[in-house]
């Protein structure tokens, strides 16, 4: 069983088997798309991809609210632990981990990972995604803020993952041409577009998508997610 809510641009909050809750890349404070009303009951894992505001900045808060544990590479959960976050288990890409009922696969990801945090700019690592190993076989790939890159080819050979949420909305990550060549090269089921619509500058659509993927003769659905609704998959 998956059951998924989408709070706003790469936020999920991920309803497994036996209720255990993961959330990727919270970001709830600023968050325009995040819904009005909707509260946290608990949090039992975290997945964090990178160290931007708009997938880190409410990590601290909600660590230390509801203590989960934690995947994310190395420099970010030492930066956790000097915050007082506990939980942080540290990996990195290629490695895969235990987080509650899952095994979680750290992957590449094309892109950018640093912050400002009071007065000067910190690096966080490298940007990542994750492979999700569900407890029911299926696989689960969340791509973080990414660019294509040409090893998704590999990351279908290696997992053969059958949902995959991918960004789209173009200027800080991939846009729709490149989401429909990542499609291509990971051949799943289910596709959740998201990381689109946030802000103006973000102009990528899952009605592009869907247009190029349907021209490229790709069987692959696209699940658009509404924000604040809880969806199976």
């Amino acid at each position: 069983m998956l059951e998924v809510t989408w709070l706003g641009h790469s936020t999920f909050e991920m309803r497994l088997d036996g209720g255990e809750v993961l959330v990727t890349d919270p970001w709830v404070e600023g968050n325009p798309k995040y819904p009005q009303g909707h509260k946290f009951e608990k949090i039992d894992t975290m997945i964090i991809s990178h160290g931007h505001f708009d997938h880190f900045n409410d990590v601290v808060p909600l660590a230390k609210k509801f203590e989960p544990k934690i995947a994310a590479i190395f420099e970010v959960t030492k930066f956790l632990e000097e915050k007082g976050v506990k939980g942080a288990a540290a990996m990195n890409k290629g490695g895969t981990a235990p987080l509650g009922s899952i095994k979680v696969t750290m992957t590449e990801a094309i892109h950018s990972s640093c912050f400002v945090d009071g007065s000067k700019l910190s690096c966080a690592g490298e940007p990542v995604g994750f492979i999700l190993h569900l407890q029911d076989g299926r696989r689960v790939y969340f791509a973080g803020d990414t660019a294509v890159f040409s090893d998704m080819a590999l990351l279908q050979q290696i997992y053969r993952p059958e949902i995959v949420f991918l960004p789209i909305g173009d200027l800080f990550t991939m846009g729709p041409e490149q989401a429909a060549v990542a499609v291509g090269l990971l051949k799943p089921k289910i596709v959740v577009p998201m990381h689109y619509g946030t802000f103006p500058a973000l102009t990528g659509t899952p009605e592009e998508l869907k247009r190029l993927l349907s021209e490229a003769g790709s069987s692959a659905e696209v699940r658009v997610l509404n924000i604040g609704e809880r969806t199976p998959l």
